[in-house]
């Protein structure tokens, strides 16, 4: 995105309507050394009522190409990421740049949130899911810094690419085969973390299922799984030790699959004798365990190095897509009872 203007307004313009020095505007911009919360949105007030647009050279003389892109996740927990990683990694490195990844999970509460990847160190970010608070994305956003977001749709009236899967339909599909194959009627959904927007479109895929076959949705079957083993396991405990009946799982993720089968077995509760189990993402671990897991394969792998090829195209000055939805599709093992 290019910003024109007929007198283009400079950091010094902003520094003085904000009342701070030129080099306080410039770690603000930088996000290299902490300044107070409320100068900061001081001087963001000021660059957006100015419509001040630092571009990406001139941010600051020390700024200089860096040949590395960065990628912030939440945290790297699980199966999953290897793949995503991989993707990423391997597109980078073929194109020249080196790859730097932080994780946020242990700041992101905090008041004095510092960005740990940014213009100060990397030439453009791939941004996972919700591992950013929203004004930190805003923020990189009007100082024009490339991003590229994986996992999610930008922040409302904000223009930055996107890689992500398509949810829904896989998961209606899965559900709709426990409902007419295996005549399943109490399927527990264990929902993933409820900030992740994947989560929000599995979830309507399975009551997109129920409601095409008529089939009732049971509150107390709707419970957590977080995308984790062990949240997955105490669900489903919960569900056992309260005698609560239940014939089939979906589990939100292969990784909640895995905590799930890990319940049923401590409880001697047969799969898929007398409850079919399915999961989300096709990892390694779905064709490895007993029974081999039912799930829906997600090209992972491919989210990655789409991801990156986008963001080095914006670093090439070239225009990517708005949105990439990737594919996906059912995989019949044995856990679902066939």
């Amino acid at each position: 995105m290019i910003h024109h203007s007929k007198n283009p307004t400079t950091i010094r313009d902003v520094a003085k309507q904000a009342g701070v020095s030129v080099a306080t505007v410039s770690r603000v911009i930088n996000q290299n050394t902490p300044v107070s919360e409320e100068v900061e949105q001081r001087v963001h007030n000021v660059m957006r009522e100015l419509h001040y647009f630092p571009k990406t050279a001139a941010r600051n003389l020390s700024t200089q190409k860096t040949n590395a892109i960065g990628f912030i996740l939440y945290d790297m927990v699980g199966g999953f990421f290897a793949p995503l990683l991989s993707g990423i990694e391997m597109f980078a490195s073929q194109h020249g740049y080196q790859l730097l990844i932080a994780t946020t999970r242990y700041q992101f509460k905090s008041s004095d949130f510092s960005l740990p990847l940014g213009p100060h160190n990397t030439d453009g970010l791939l941004i996972y899911a919700n591992s950013l608070p929203e004004d930190r994305i805003h923020t990189l956003y009007e100082m024009n810094y490339p991003m590229v977001l994986i996992h999610r749709t930008p922040p409302q009236s904000l223009v930055i690419p996107s890689v992500t899967i398509e949810n829904k339909q896989a998961t209606e599909d899965v559900i709709s085969h426990l409902i007419e194959i295996h005549q399943r009627k109490r399927i527990v959904l264990l929902r993933g973390p409820r900030a992740e927007e994947d989560s929000h479109w599995r979830e309507l895929g399975f009551l997109q299922a129920h409601t095409r076959h008529n089939l009732p949705v049971f509150d107390e079957l709707l419970l957590p799984g977080e995308f984790n083993q062990e949240v997955a396991f105490n669900s489903i405990r919960h569900l056992v030790e309260n005698k609560i009946p239940f014939d089939a799982i979906f589990s939100g993720d292969d990784e909640a699959a895995v905590g799930a089968l890990n319940a049923l077995n401590h409880f001697g509760i047969g799969c898929p004798q007398e409850v079919s189990l399915v999961g989300f993402d096709d990892q390694n671990i779905a064709s490895c365990l007993s029974p081999k897991l039912t799930t829906v394969y997600a090209p992972t792998q491919d989210v990655g190095r789409v991801a990156a090829e986008q963001l080095i195209s914006i670093l090439n000055g070239e225009v990517p897509d708005s949105l990439t939805l990737l594919p996906t599709q059912m995989i019949i093992r044995k856990s679902c009872g066939c």
